[in-house]
C-alpha cells in the first residue's frame, strides 16, 4: 500500500471514491433514507487538501481509501455543508486535532486501508504538536476507530430534514 498527500487535481477521484464508499458500505448500517441524507453532511472539505493534510491510499494501482486530519475546528462536513464549517485554527496545547473525511472503497474494505490512513493522520497530528485527536464517526466507521483506541465521547442524532443520522464523537490521546 502506498500513501500520498492529495492534491487539488485529485478532487474528482476523491468524489468518486467517497460515493463508492457511501453507496457500498453505509447501507449495511443505515436505512436508504439515512444513506441519502448522510450525503448532505459527509464529503470532502477541500481545505484539508489545501492544508496538505489529506491522504490517498493506493493499493493494486487504485485509490483504495482516503482520509485526513486537521488543525482547524471543523469536526465533520464537506464543502457543501457550510453550516458545519469552523475554519479557525486549533491550539495544539489545549485542543484535539480532528480526523476527518475517512472513506474506503468497498472493494478494499477490511484490508488495513482505513487503519493505515488513520495512523498517518495521527502521526502527522502528533508531529504538529497535538496530544489528542477527535473525530465524528458514522456507525459504519465506529468499529475501526474503537479497534484503534478511540473511545466514545458522546452520541448524537444529526437531523437532515426529517431523517436522523446517528453519529459518535470519539477521541484518543496521541502519546
Amino acid at each position: 500500500m502506498k500513501l500520498r498527500v492529495a492534491t487539488p487535481a485529485d478532487i474528482p477521484l476523491l468524489f468518486a471514491l467517497m460515493e463508492r464508499s457511501v453507496a457500498g458500505l453505509l447501507p449495511a448500517f443505515l436505512s436508504p433514507a439515512q444513506v441519502t441524507a448522510s450525503r448532505s453532511i459527509m464529503g470532502l472539505d477541500s481545505q484539508l487538501i489545501l492544508d496538505g493534510c489529506y491522504f490517498i491510499a493506493e493499493l493494486e494501482g487504485r485509490a483504495a481509501g482516503c482520509g485526513g486530519w486537521s488543525g482547524r475546528a471543523t469536526l465533520f462536513g464537506g464543502d457543501h455543508s457550510l453550516a458545519l464549517r469552523a475554519p479557525q485554527p486549533l491550539d495544539p496545547a489545549r485542543d484535539a486535532a480532528r480526523v476527518r473525511a475517512m472513506y474506503t472503497d468497498p472493494a478494499f474494505a477490511r484490508r488495513g486501508v482505513g487503519r493505515a490512513i488513520l495512523q498517518a493522520c495521527e502521526n502527522a497530528a502528533r508531529a504538529a504538536g497535538f496530544a489528542r485527536a477527535e473525530l465524528m464517526a458514522t456507525v459504519a466507521g465506529e468499529p475501526l476507530y474503537r479497534s484503534a483506541g478511540y473511545v466514545e465521547l458522546d452520541r448524537l442524532d444529526h437531523m437532515v430534514g426529517e431523517v436522523t443520522i446517528p453519529l459518535v464523537r470519539m477521541g484518543k490521546p496521541l502519546d
